[in-house]
């Protein structure tokens, strides 16, 4: 699969999200094989307040492979991941971030700052602006609902 196919998974995450009054945020975790693992929206209304689409993804992809570790996984997501979330990947040991928009208030992977530039044992590879504007349409048309 291509980085844009797996966004557009992690779109389906996002609208299913919307749909329910959460925040229009999806994810998914692929595998190095390409296979899609895990699978998140976010649900903190439904939830709590670490029930982000990131952390739901990694939920779920730790228990299809029967492992916290993610090695060489990548995650793609809707949105840039905030502090807990950027933390999440880190310790779940996933090789890379897709996101699409970049979140300049809550951004912990270039938009606010960059966790993954600081002096961390692990490497995580960060990749912004995949299917950017598809992402911020899902995000944009949900709080003028909102509003």
């Amino acid at each position: 699969m291509e980085r844009e196919e797996y966004m557009r998974a992690a779109l389906e995450e996002a609208r299913a999200a919307a749909r329910s009054g959460e925040t229009p945020v999806g994810a998914v975790v692929a595998d190095p094989q390409g296979r899609i693992v895990g699978r998140g929206r976010n649900r903190t209304e439904a939830l709590d307040a670490t029930a982000h689409a990131e952390v739901e993804a990694i939920r779920d992809a730790s228990r299809n492979l029967g492992s916290w570790r993610l090695d060489g996984c990548s995650l793609y997501v809707t949105m840039e991941p905030c502090p807990m979330c950027a933390g999440a990947v880190y310790n779940a040991r996933l090789s890379a971030v897709y996101y699409g928009v970049k979140d300049p208030r809550a951004g912990a992977c270039g938009g606010l700052f960059n966790l993954f530039m600081e002096p961390l044992d692990r490497k995580v590879r960060v990749y912004g602006g995949v299917l950017e504007e598809e992402c911020r349409e899902v995000l944009t048309e949900f709080f003028k609902g909102k509003r």
